[in-house]
């Protein structure tokens, strides 16, 4: 009697296999760590064969994982392109995500892209604001998933990682050694105030280089060696580099990655966005 692969477990199996680790997988996948080995551990015992071989805390794939991997993305790309086009007659309308602009690259262009494939009639509306600002429309009911980078997220928020500041300047350049310090910000940038606090109360004299609410005129401002701004490690824009050295400025902490959803609706594509928000944001 012909016998069926767990196409739950034969997932996990590939993602897996991609991503290098079952802790990632897990994230990806919204699993737990043990329910993930568990699938594989039932794949491996179904089949008679391993899988992985492990060796020195790594896993590589068995000369039968290799060919089953192959045969693995054909047949869930077959079960997610039939669920697609099912779910594209009764899953449609919008999704509002809020995005602070300095998170937004690289991880949501190819999550709004894959949405799309897996959602061809969910519009979503992605908007790019600074925390507060966002903050705002949310409690107003004007998005239904947004990022946030901030001190303190509020009661209900999902904090998904913690991310350190740092200094950034031109690539090579010595704005950072000059007194007063300069400083490019925008207006209501959140970590403007964070900064300024840092260097007062390292006795660092300052002064502000920038105005306004062009991130442009900060960046060439920072780009053209004029002045520092500050930055999460993880985003650092093109023209900018991070001060390092023996006379670095004083340390600004970190900042946390949160996730705010509304209890507004709830359907498969807005759970899937938000899969996918907590795998590549993530710790």
């Amino acid at each position: 009697m012909p016998r069926n692969l767990d196409l739950a477990s034969l997932r996990s199996f590939v993602t897996v296999a991609d991503v290098g680790g079952v802790t990632r997988a897990a994230g990806y996948l919204n699993l737990t760590q043990s329910a993930v080995s568990m699938q594989i551990k039932r794949l491996e015992e179904a089949l008679g064969m391993t899988l992985f071989l492990r060796a020195a805390r790594k896993l590589a794939l068995s000369p039968e994982g290799e060919q089953l991997l192959s045969y693995g993305k054909r047949m869930l790309a077959l079960n997610d392109e039939a669920l697609s086009q099912l779910a594209a007659t009764c899953c449609q309308g919008e999704i509002r995500l809020g995005v602070p602009h300095d998170v937004v690259y690289p991880a949501i262009p190819g999550i709004l892209r894959r949405m799309a494939q897996a959602y061809p009639r969910v519009r979503i509306n992605l908007v790019s604001s600074f925390t507060i600002l966002m903050k705002q429309d949310y409690a107003r009911g004007g998005f239904d998933v947004m990022l946030t980078t901030e001190d303190t997220p509020d009661p209900g928020a999902e904090v998904l990682s913690t991310r350190q500041l740092v200094w950034v300047g031109a690539p090579d350049g010595n704005a950072w050694q000059r007194r007063p310090l300069r400083l490019g910000f925008k207006d209501t940038c959140i970590f403007r105030p964070r900064a300024q606090a840092a260097l007062d109360a390292a006795g660092i004299p300052w002064e502000m280089a920038t105005g306004g609410e062009s991130e442009q005129a900060v960046e060439a401002t920072v780009a053209a060696d004029l002045a520092v701004s500050v930055r999460m490690a993880s985003s650092i824009p093109e023209g900018m580099s991070v001060i390092g050295g023996e006379n670095q400025l004083p340390p600004v902490g970190d900042m946390k990655l949160a996730l705010y959803r509304g209890n507004r609706r709830s359907d498969e594509a807005l759970d899937l966005l938000v899969s996918e928000l907590r795998c590549a944001y993530g710790a």
